[in-house]
């Protein structure tokens, strides 16, 4: 079983207009950058994105925000992007905030098939207007609708070609929730490795979980949170899959102080039930 593919954008050939997707991270950390830039090159419209953060105004999901692909944002945080607040204002965005582990949790249940949950969060507040409220044992809870999207688009460490995956530290975060949670799953991985490389007790995703498409080796771009590092890694695929001598970037723009480029090998990974990004240094 070979789960690679060439790029992000034949991963994304199902993406369509009105879609919802799952896109991991916590602010910019553990973001899948290539994939929401291949979205942006598709042109895809209308969705309904489901993250913790709405990206910042020149990176990340700002990017799509830029280009008024999306219609929702289901999301936890929103600040340090004055784009989505100016969207919002002016009525061309919708937004559906949500208490952080609630989120997480309305995530959590979309993968593991249940419908919707009780939870004492936000009861009392808007977060509960329009809700079911339900009393357990002298406390008040509200019912909150489980999550799922058609596709998730996930970061991770480390990676096999069979779709077993390994995330690292903080960039985890949401990402192991969201890969269970949609019909298909892409995963942008960094290191790619040999199956049976990974310890079996760490490995935190498996290629049965979730039907779906496959990975690719492009352009990555890493920036820190406080935009004054960014690390660029460039590599052109031939057909080969070997890396040319002139690199490319995304359309994006690193923060100006550049902490290192390097280009790498990236290979990509494909299956109708999994999705991987490969960037083997």
């Amino acid at each position: 079983m070979d789960k690679r593919v060439a790029g992000p954008d034949p991963a994304l050939a199902q993406l369509r207009d009105g879609m919802t997707v799952l896109c991991g991270g916590f602010g910019l950390c553990g973001i899948p950058e290539n994939l929401i830039a291949a979205v942006q090159r598709k042109g895809t419209k209308e969705l309904t994105i489901v993250s913790n953060n709405a990206g910042v105004d020149d990176f990340g999901l700002g990017l799509l925000l830029q280009n008024k692909q999306v219609k929702k944002m289901i999301s936890s945080y929103v600040g340090e992007n004055k784009l989505f607040e100016r969207l919002v204002l002016s009525g061309e965005l919708q937004v559906e905030l949500n208490p952080q582990g609630t989120l997480a949790e309305r995530l959590r249940a979309g993968g593991a098939g249940i419908p919707a949950f009780y939870t004492s969060t936000g009861y009392g507040t808007t977060v509960a207007e329009g809700k079911e409220t339900r009393e357990f044992d002298g406390r008040h809870y509200v019912m909150e609708r489980a999550l799922r999207g058609d596709f998730a688009f996930i970061k991770a460490w480390k990676g096999d070609r069979w779709g077993n995956l390994v995330y690292r530290k903080t960039a985890r975060n949401l990402n192991p929730m969201m890969a269970t949670a949609a019909k298909v799953t892409i995963a942008e991985v960094e290191h790619m490795v040999e199956p049976g490389e990974l310890d079996p007790d760490i490995v935190h995703g498996m290629p049965h979980w979730r039907e779906g498409e496959a990975c690719y080796g492009d352009p990555a771009i890493r920036r820190a949170n406080d935009s004054v590092t960014a690390e660029i890694d460039a590599l052109l695929l031939d057909s080969h899959g070997e890396g040319s001598n002139e690199p490319s970037l995304l359309a994006a723009r690193p923060s100006p102080t550049r902490h290192s480029a390097r280009r790498r090998d990236r290979h990509a990974i494909d299956d109708d039930t999994f999705s991987l990004i490969d960037a083997r240094t």
